[in-house]
């Protein structure tokens, strides 16, 4: 990679990045599309936004825990989510991986499109209703979403973040469950990438996680000054908005 492609990659990254540890989705989601219109292919993305994701969300929970915005000391609920979240992650990324290269790219944007539209508009209309917390709901939206990640390197933290809100976590709690559950998760999709004999492209890994580790403090900041209700409307606008944007990408 030369200077021109750096610079806007790295840029790229931080953006993207910028806003997930923000709202807990839209690194892998918006940067995969934009990546491919640069040219690159889906082999070499997925495991260099994996790589980049796992650095950025294991960083992006410890900010997060830090300027207090979840509690993830061993023992809290926020933990506890946080390892069923990562467990079944697990499951789902190692599933999806071996699937994903026998699936039409049109079939994948087209699935997490349509959940991920689904559960911001879920958001949306019951951003006002008080959501019981559910351990069910937890389980299952984990394995979906690790089985996205592992399918197109994005769709984790839409669904996560998303759903944890409507299982009863509050916003800024979700926001920082989902960075670290998706960079322990992300981890687990690389190494199976490598022992499928699929390397990490170190030409593109490299700039996407300067980029995107530059804006994880920012972003804990941030989070930890916005209101809870707003964070909850910003969460399910984004969802709505990022699960359009794959639907009609599919049309047009």
């Amino acid at each position: 990679m030369n200077l021109e492609i750096i610079v806007p990659v790295m840029l790229l990254a931080f953006a993207c990045e910028l806003v997930e540890s923000t709202l807990g989705m839209g690194y892998g989601t918006t940067l995969t599309p934009v990546l491919l219109a640069f040219g690159y292919e889906p082999i070499e993305i997925i495991p260099a936004v994996l790589f980049s994701e796992f650095i950025t969300g294991v960083s992006a929970g410890f900010f997060h825990h830090e300027f207090g915005n979840v509690d993830l000391r061993p023992g809290t609920r926020d933990f506890k989510v946080a390892a069923v979240l990562t467990t079944l992650s697990t499951l789902g990324v190692i599933l999806a991986v071996f699937v994903a290269v026998n699936i039409p790219s049109w079939v994948v944007k087209l699935y997490i499109g349509t959940i991920v539209l689904c559960l911001g508009l879920l958001l949306l209309k019951q951003k006002e209703r008080e959501m019981p917390f559910s351990w069910r709901r937890i389980g299952g939206l984990g394995f979906l979403a690790a089985f996205n990640k592992g399918m197109s390197g994005g769709g984790y933290g839409p669904v996560v973040t998303s759903g944890q809100v409507l299982s009863g976590i509050r916003g800024r709690n979700a926001v920082g469950i989902a960075s670290l559950a998706e960079g322990i998760t992300s981890v687990v999709g690389v190494v199976v990438f490598l022992s499928s004999g699929t390397p990490i492209p170190w030409q593109l890994a490299p700039s996407l996680l300067l980029g995107a580790i530059a804006s994880v403090p920012i972003s804990a900041y941030v989070v930890s000054r916005i209101p809870v209700g707003r964070l909850t409307l910003l969460i399910g606008g984004l969802s709505t908005t990022l699960g359009g944007y794959t639907l009609l990408r599919l049309i047009f």
